[in-house]
């Protein structure tokens, strides 16, 4: 009785692919590749090119920045610093994870914060911290992620929680 449901499933399955390819108009037919622009080859001059530098995105309230201030602790070797509005940044750092997780331990243990021990979750190539007592009444998340090259992402997020 299980095969014959197993083939009934399968015939079915097969007959609905069928059915909406022909109510969508089915296979290639009818169909024209839109014509694509030529690539042309950059110059082969002997420089380097140029690009001019943009200004990072700036303002205030929940708009993004790049670089800039954060109120929270920062390894001194913090790169790639972006700020999402005041609740949340992310940057990349050399430490590894064990060493980011004792930092905001000792940064935030320092602050006041208390970590939420039962929410601490590791791996072998992540980890997630949730610390109290923000001023906000929000909870501050910490987590990492080893990139795989020797650095570790690193988001910090209030949140409710």
């Amino acid at each position: 009785m299980k095969k014959y449901s197993l083939l009934f499933a399968v015939l079915a399955l097969a007959l609905a692919s069928l059915a909406c390819q022909t109510v969508m108009g089915g296979g290639d037919e009818g169909f024209e590749m839109p014509e694509l622009p030529e690539i042309t080859e950059p110059p082969q001059g002997g420089g380097d090119v140029q690009i001019p530098p943009t200004a990072p995105p700036v303002g205030g309230g929940d708009s993004i920045t790049i670089g800039g201030q954060t109120d929270f602790p920062l390894p001194e070797d913090a790169v790639n610093v972006i700020n999402m509005g005041s609740d949340v940044v992310n940057f990349q750092t050399k430490l590894s994870l064990d060493e980011a997780m004792k930092f905001y331990l000792d940064q935030f243990g320092k602050l006041g914060y208390v970590e939420r021990a039962s929410l601490t979750v590791t791996s072998d190539t992540t980890f997630s911290m949730v610390f109290d007592g923000h001023e906000s009444g929000k909870a501050i998340t910490v987590q990492g992620v080893d990139l795989g090259d020797g650095t570790v992402n690193i988001s910090i997020t209030l949140m409710d929680i």
